[in-house]
């Protein structure tokens, strides 16, 4: 985070929520149905939109999966890969090494 933002918060209800300003939830990119965690810090709380990923989707953001999602964007980008025209060429290729 770079620059502070204030604002004004509107009301609190008696279950103890708060409705956050449509600007501020432009800015943080939260939609209806989001979740927001919250961390108390000293004498403050600092709000962190979440989006929930359905399971069957949880894998790919594993520090695992996405180490090798960024391995794979960085061979891409150096030219590290190789095209074949059929899938026996491929399996030709893989039986070499």
């Amino acid at each position: 985070m770079t620059d502070l933002m204030t604002f004004e918060i509107e009301g609190n209800t008696i279950h103890g929520q708060i409705t956050l300003p449509a600007s501020v939830r432009k800015e943080l990119g939260i939609e209806e149905g989001d979740l927001v965690e919250i961390a108390v810090m000293d004498e403050g709380a600092v709000l962190i939109p979440k989006k929930l990923v359905d399971k069957s989707q949880a894998y790919f953001w594993t520090k695992r999966w996405q180490e090798g999602e960024r391995e794979a964007d960085e061979d891409i980008k150096a030219g590290r890969v190789k095209t074949f025209d059929s899938v026996e060429d491929l399996i030709k290729d893989l039986d070499k090494e």
